[in-house]
């Protein structure tokens, strides 16, 4: 009897150990920036500083190589004249991190493979560079709050061929949890909102895109999104900004206020209200909604 006693406390003290030594994952607190590739960098600036009240368009964007806007959250759009990666001009995305250390060693344990950038043109000139498995490039960077304010990016989309491999890297190693999905019939899945560990906003995979899909049809499905508190004084606002609208305000199927807006080279800009009015379809939410 003592033996087993003896092995059962040698067994925990192992294992205790190994926990300990075993990193723990970095909180990821949302997203910090989107970068977009353009094929004409002065129309394409134009274009998104009028996404924003020309009162709250950051006065030093311009003094940066490459254009820089800051929204009213603190996040930023960055334009880049790089060619667009997998048919995408949606470059990159920035997460927010609460440890840098402890995201490195996190990706070492997993057997990640991970670069650190230094990027004097950034707002973020330090971050850590990784792809996910379909190739969409991730950036890292340590802040230890959340970007809030009443116009902000809330979620980014792109193509995903592969859902299990994806979300093996999205959910199972870096957290990431189902917040909603759905498509544009009941019993279809074409959409799958995957929401930060700690925050609330989400990556959203595009499924069932053909692999010949035009440029339209890619800039529609790998976009970003902002949120606002009233998609109808958000379209006011953008006329009165003097942007020209080829859409009307509509409901999404995840029951939110929605208008779309492209950039010069068809990438979709998607104002969302941040919470939903009505009931959505194909699946209820499950995780806590954006709030500016």
């Amino acid at each position: 009897m003592k033996f087993v006693l003896y092995a059962g406390i040698v067994l925990a003290v192992c294992a205790s150990v190994i926990a300990k030594k075993e990193p723990r994952r970095p909180h990821i607190l949302g997203i910090s920036d989107a970068e977009i590739s353009s094929s004409n960098l002065p129309s394409a600036r134009a274009f998104y500083k009028s996404l924003t009240e020309p009162t709250e368009a950051c006065n030093w964007c311009e003094k940066v190589p490459l254009p820089l806007l800051v929204l009213p959250s603190g996040q930023t759009i960055s334009l880049s004249n790089d060619s667009p990666r997998n048919s995408s001009f949606l470059i990159s995305i920035t997460f927010l991190v609460d440890s840098e250390k402890t995201l490195k060693e996190f990706l070492k344990a997993n057997k990640i493979a991970y670069k650190e950038t230094n990027e004097q043109y950034s707002d973020h000139p330090h971050r850590i560079a990784l792809v996910d498995p379909e190739g969409h490039q991730l950036y890292f960077v340590e802040r230890r709050y959340q970007s809030q304010g009443s116009l902000r990016i809330i979620h980014a989309g792109f193509v995903v061929k592969d859902r299990a491999a994806e979300d093996h890297f999205y959910k199972d190693v870096l957290g990431f949890h189902l917040y909603w999905q759905g498509g544009m019939n009941d019993g279809e899945t074409s959409w799958v909102a995957m929401q930060v560990p700690d925050g609330t906003d989400w990556v959203e995979y595009m499924l069932n895109i053909p692999a010949d899909a035009d440029k339209h049809t890619l800039g529609v499905m790998n976009h970003i999104a902002l949120g606002v508190p009233d998609i109808h004084a958000a379209q006011k606002q953008l006329l009165t900004n003097g942007m020209k609208l080829t859409e009307e305000p509509k409901m999404g199927r995840d029951g939110k206020w929605q208008l779309n807006v492209y950039d010069p080279d068809d990438t979709r800009v998607e104002f969302m209200e941040f919470t939903p009015v009505e009931k959505p379809c194909c699946s209820e939410f499950t995780g806590p909604h954006p709030k500016p």
